[in-house]
């Protein structure tokens, strides 16, 4: 960068958490993809303005909104303004779930937001889904709860599952997923994915130029096989090949902190059934450029901590998707069915296995991965 050339508020902001001049301005981890940022409040006893405010007169200088000396001090206004900075800025995206602002020293933190560090999102947030919950917990837990590998069975002098075990900041952020096509339940495609911005299941694939209806096209994309390749009856591959023509612009399929996500924008219509499916025994459709929710984070780490105290069953975590036909459906099993795709989030399996929740990888019926 040229001498005296201004810099955008993200080189900015990642000089001031080098220099280390700031009290409570530092790197939340070692990959450096999120910080901290002190937050204390000017109405507090103990604020001192010199050093509470020294970032937020800072940027205020930098960006020439106080000038020392002439302009009158305005804590409040320079913390205003680079809050909404950071609030505008595509760089930067609070994490919430990771602010303390009711201690003494309060502060708030933020990941930066580009496609290397969310990439390893996994690592930056909690490395997996376990990693910030503490050791000393999980070894309770993994002791006492009803499927401990060694008895099968609680001791006398055990006491009780710790009754909020997942932590409130506990923030799901591993992306990936194993996706599975079925034609007439036999498998023709097995994938993981690992974009953060999820996947398309599609025929063909992304036409350029097509930003306003897709949005920036950095889901990996995943083609429906051509039934041709595939040893089945003439009439089943014609009526593949119809419903294919429909699927062009597919579906689009994401893992975030809250949930896993699903949005249509192929012509054909596609059913679902999953963990959030409004019935389990007749069509779930999905309709066509709205947004829908498949999995809810917070019900599944419910589920499975009541699952670990004895008080339910496993969680369920497999979506299922038939596209063209009604689905679920009483009258045709789902083998029957022309195309279906099995969506796992590995968080969810990651978390089972664990626990030792997980005997096997999840395939549907009748499905072999051979």
């Amino acid at each position: 960068m040229e001498t005296g050339a201004k810099m955008h508020m993200k080189e900015w902001l990642i000089a001031q958490i080098e220099s280390g001049k700031y009290e409570g301005l530092f790197w939340e981890n070692e990959d450096k993809t999120m910080f901290r940022i002190p937050w204390k409040h000017a109405a507090k006893k103990d604020y001192k303005q010199t050093a509470d405010a020294a970032l937020f007169k800072a940027w205020a200088v930098y960006k020439g909104k106080y000038r020392e000396g002439r302009d009158k001090a305005d804590p409040t206004m320079w913390k205003t303004r680079l809050r909404c900075a950071l609030n505008k800025s595509t760089d930067f995206q609070e994490v919430p779930e990771r602010n303390q602002l009711d201690i003494t020293e309060p502060y708030k933190v933020y990941f930066i937001n580009n496609t290397s560090s969310r990439k390893s999102l996994v690592a930056a947030l909690i490395g997996n889904v376990l990693r910030t919950v503490s050791l000393c917990s999980l070894e309770i837990l993994m002791r006492e709860h009803m499927y401990c590998e060694i008895t099968g069975q609680k001791t006398e002098n055990q006491g009780p599952v710790p009754i909020s075990f997942f932590s409130p900041s506990l923030t799901i952020s591993d992306f990936r997923m194993q996706v599975m096509l079925m034609y007439q339940g036999q498998k023709v495609m097995k994938v993981t994915t690992n974009s953060p911005d999820g996947c398309f299941i599609m025929q063909g694939c992304v036409p350029l130029g097509n930003e306003r209806i897709y949005g920036p096209c950095n889901a990996q994309q995943l083609s429906f096989p051509s039934p041709v390749s595939l040893s089945l009856p003439l009439y089943m591959a014609e009526a593949m090949n119809r419903l294919l023509c429909h699927l062009e612009r597919g579906v689009l399929l994401w893992v975030a902190p809250e949930g896993v996500f699903i949005k249509r924008f192929c012509q054909g219509r596609v059913y679902w059934n999953g963990p959030m499916a409004q019935h389990a025994d007749r069509p779930n459709k999905l309709e066509r450029e709205k947004t829908f929710k498949l999995l809810d984070v917070p019900s599944f780490l419910n589920g499975l901590q009541s699952c670990l105290q004895g008080k339910g069953s496993k969680p369920s975590y497999e979506i299922e998707l038939c596209f063209g036909e009604e689905y679920p459906d009483p009258k045709v099993p789902k083998n029957r069915k022309l195309i279906m795709a099995q969506v796992v989030p590995l968080f969810a399996v990651e978390l089972l296995e664990r626990f030792n929740l997980e005997e096997k990888q999840p395939t549907l019926t009748s499905i072999s991965d051979g």
